[in-house]
């Protein structure tokens, strides 16, 4: 099956794009909200949306199923944004709908896990950005990432991996009470053996 990466040259509307996973990190894409806001002028933001677009798998019913960038298209909605310029990844129209979410798994395109960490019926995920749920380990992972808690990786939903380890160690309240704290906490887990199997790990310096 050829994959084809060209974009789509009409914007397609934010709140007919399909998600393929049911949580995020809402204050990561509250971050993201804020960046947009620096873009003042419509110049700017329309080039920052020419830069960023949506990576989406076109299925057999014909809409578009993000398979990248959940957080992004769910800022630029709550910030207003109708309309954006998406890139489809993979023609999957000729597939049978029944196979559909089956080939999305196979390809590690899908993460039906919800703001527990458990998995869900295909069906559970939510049919619009709008809809997705606040998941406090997916910006805990996600700030920990860019702190050094762990490199960045190829692995898909790396985030949500690291997110997962965390939600077993941490408990939500003290995210949600002290952000700073978790964040020490988490910096600590992350150089921790135990997490040496996820994606990204950078342990503790070894020797000397």
């Amino acid at each position: 099956m050829t994959n084809i990466r060209e974009p789509v040259l009409q914007p397609i509307p934010i709140l007919s794009l399909r998600p393929t996973q049911m949580t995020v990190g809402m204050r990561e894409v509250k971050e993201k909200r804020q960046r947009w806001r620096a873009h003042k002028s419509k110049k700017k933001q329309a080039k920052l949306l020419g830069q960023h677009m949506i990576p989406v798998v076109l299925g057999p019913d014909q809409r578009h199923y993000v398979i990248d960038h959940h957080h992004l298209a769910r800022a630029l909605h709550d910030e207003g944004v109708k309309d954006i310029l998406v890139t489809v990844i993979a023609d999957l129209t000729m597939v049978d709908r029944d196979a559909f979410w089956v080939v999305l798994d196979n390809r590690r395109w899908v993460y039906p896990y919800d703001t527990k960490g458990e998995r869900r019926h295909f069906r559970d995920i939510p049919k619009s950005i709008a809809d997705l749920k606040d998941d406090p380990f997916r910006s805990l992972a996600g700030e920990l990432r860019r702190a050094g808690g762990y490199a960045k990786d190829t692995t898909p939903f790396s985030e949500f991996l690291w997110a997962d380890y965390l939600r077993r160690r941490l408990s939500r309240k003290v995210i949600e009470a002290d952000f700073a704290k978790a964040m020490e906490e988490a910096l600590a887990l992350a150089k921790s053996a135990e997490a040496i199997y996820l994606p990204g790990w950078c342990g503790p310096a070894s020797g000397g």
